[in-house]
């Protein structure tokens, strides 16, 4: 194990969420184990990523599109997680960010169900998300995703899947001080201003139900979805949390339980850490289920 602090803390704190969305254990554990100093994540990242990217380029030579877009989609994840907190060394960070984006664009139309990047008029400037839609349902329910500090749409598949699977549309997006638009936009937690902008968006779409809307937030997006929710009527919300979490009090979950107005349903995952990415199977088919209920 290396004795770089910085290193260790983010194998320990990061490892659970990086295989639950979308990182091969074994990549996981070959690429920690190379580098010897947090120096050298982004870059260790990278290279792995580029090997998954080469997979899908491949593929996509030979017309095998259902591969090229898991290895292309897997390959954003990898430039994503290369990028994520690495703001000590920019330059390799910007170009890691470019390469998920360009990875996760170019797999879009091969997923199943495929998906399409839009982009949100907001304050003179654009918000950026990923439309998907499920599979031969007309005008479906959406669910509005609000991604957290670290976090990109390009990190979310494994967030999205458990909605498209129950015949809901997902709209992943990046407010703010996120992704993308950390370019232009300093961060905000006034969200619902944003989030207006992304129903207005929906709303103005034939191929969506923007009368079944609900809000869904992970980490940083978890404070974000509720808030919204609280400005904006035409929206429906699920909060989970993890007892164990590090960052984020349990009893703030709790309080917001308490306090919130209408139909309320807190799940706590006792033994969760952080987004409860250690248990990922007790509560992210459980909450699709719940919000698909709420949108009938």
């Amino acid at each position: 194990m290396s004795a770089d602090p910085l290193l260790r803390a983010a194998i320990a704190h990061w490892g659970p969420r990086f295989v639950a969305n979308g990182v091969v254990l074994t990549d996981f554990e070959e690429v920690t184990g190379s580098i010897s100093s947090y120096d050298d994540w982004c870059s260790a990242w990278s290279a792995r990523a580029a090997h998954h990217e080469k997979l899908g380029r491949d593929a996509l030579a030979k017309s095998h599109a259902l591969t090229a877009g898991e290895c292309l989609q897997r390959a954003g994840v990898y430039y994503h997680f290369a990028s994520f907190l690495f703001v000590h060394d920019q330059a390799q960070m910007r170009v890691a960010h470019r390469k998920q984006i360009e990875c996760r664009q170019a797999a879009l139309p091969h997923l199943r169900p495929p998906g399409e990047r839009v982009e949100i008029p907001y304050q003179g400037k654009k918000l950026v998300g990923i439309l998907r839609k499920p599979t031969g349902i007309e005008n479906p329910p959406v669910i509005v995703m609000a991604v957290g500090l670290d976090s990109t749409k390009e990190e979310g598949d494994a967030y999205e899947a458990p909605f498209l699977a129950r015949g809901m549309a997902t709209l992943i997006f990046e407010g703010p001080g996120q992704g993308e638009a950390q370019y232009d936009f300093a961060i905000r937690g006034d969200y619902e201003v944003p989030v207006k902008a992304l129903i207005d968006f929906v709303e103005e779409r034939s191929d969506l139900d923007a009368k079944r809307l609900g809000m869904w937030g992970v980490s940083l997006g978890g404070y974000y979805a509720p808030r919204a929710a609280a400005f904006d009527k035409r929206i429906k919300a699920c909060i989970v949390n993890g007892r164990l979490d590090r960052i984020v009090p349990v009893a703030d979950a709790e309080r917001l339980a308490r306090e919130a107005k209408g139909l309320v349903e807190l799940m706590m995952i006792e033994d969760g850490n952080h987004i409860a990415t250690n248990r990922a199977y007790r509560w992210r088919s459980q909450s699709a289920d719940w919000m698909k209920e709420q949108l009938r």
